[in-house]
């Protein structure tokens, strides 16, 4: 009876130790796995940091997902209520919207699966199912991942740690950094509900375009139109400006920044346009959506167009790569005014 005795405590002991022992590293990697190809959709608050200029800025992101394939990323613009973006993908395709100008872009895009997306969930656990070298630590609140992203136009933040929380194997801190392992940009969630309901339009083009969603005012008049700040690039990849030449055509402003080098690029600045109905149908648009941080725009090989602050912006470039295009285009924030 003592020898039956002491086996009994012996397995007991060991399943205690069994229970509070940690997760290893491959059990959090495949409950990633599992919580991601199981979720039905979620909706999902956050605030972006970006460490990349002079000043931090700060951005609102509103994500919701629903399976299969439909997600709409809201990006807030608390200076800028006419900046605020939706990225929009359902079954028609891939949609860049500006509710406030009451502009829309359609895009024959891969969004969001070609590029790490620092807000998207699914995206954060493929980076982490991608990297057979990623790390792994297990904190008091937090299974912390440390990854190689897959930006596909920007070499220069090769790394992220990712905080999932323990309990629901959600994200609560995106940190993306440098190669320096310096944060340039910050993603913290401080809302993440998992398979809520969504309304049979939350994902149409048009009901996005209202505003009714986004809390952008669409419909509003538009305000009348602002003399035209003209910013400068802190990042030139070695070029200097050569030549500034004023325009003025249809009662707008028009600014052409000519910088000269070897790789020379053209910087066209001028106040944009605000329909006064929106757009029955969302114009194409040629390249890839891209993340500025600050906004969305739309890359190819040599070019990059955007909106920020009221104004369009076009970069162009035969000698910069896509990558030098975007990092030109990234310094343009309202950090550089001449």
């Amino acid at each position: 009876m003592k020898k039956i005795a002491g086996l009994i405590v012996f397995a007991a002991f060991l399943f205690l130790l069994t229970g509070c022992s940690e997760a290893s590293q491959e059990d959090v990697v495949k409950k990633l796995e599992e919580t991601s190809a199981e979720l039905q959709g979620y909706k999902a608050e956050a605030t972006m940091k970006l460490n990349t200029g002079e000043e931090q800025q700060a951005y609102g992101i509103d994500v919701w997902y629903q399976k299969d394939n439909h997600y709409r990323v809201l990006l807030k613009n608390d200076t800028d209520e006419q900046g605020s973006q939706v990225i929009l993908r359902n079954k028609d395709g891939v949609f860049v919207l500006t509710p406030a100008l009451r502009k829309s872009f359609k895009f024959q895009s891969e969004w969001p699966y070609n590029s790490s997306q620092p807000y998207l969930y699914q995206s954060l656990v493929q980076d982490v199912l991608k990297d057979n070298n990623a790390t792994f630590e297990s904190t008091e609140e937090h299974y912390v991942f440390k990854t190689k992203t897959t930006y596909q136009n920007n070499t220069t933040l090769p790394y992220q740690e990712i905080y999932f929380n323990k309990k629901t194997y959600t994200p609560e801190l995106v940190k993306v950094l440098d190669k320096d392992k310096k944060p340039m940009v910050e993603v913290a969630f401080s809302a993440f509900k998992l398979d809520p309901k969504f309304g049979e339009k939350d994902f149409e083009l048009e009901n996005n375009m209202t505003g009714s969603l986004s809390g952008v005012p669409a419909s509003a008049v538009p305000n009348e139109q602002q003399g035209l700040t003209v910013l400068y690039p802190t990042e030139t990849a070695g070029a200097t400006l050569a030549e500034e030449k004023e325009v003025s055509a249809d009662g707008k402003e028009r600014v052409i920044l000519t910088y000269e080098g070897e790789k020379s690029f053209t910087l066209v600045q001028e106040q944009a346009d605000v329909s006064e109905t929106a757009a029955a149908a969302a114009i194409p648009a040629s390249g890839e959506p891209i993340s500025l941080g600050f906004t969305v725009g739309a890359i190819t090989s040599s070019s990059l167009t955007w909106t920020n602050n009221g104004v369009d912006y076009m970069l162009a470039s035969e000698e910069l790569t896509r990558e030098e295009i975007q990092e030109v285009a990234a310094s343009i924030n309202g950090q550089a005014m001449k």
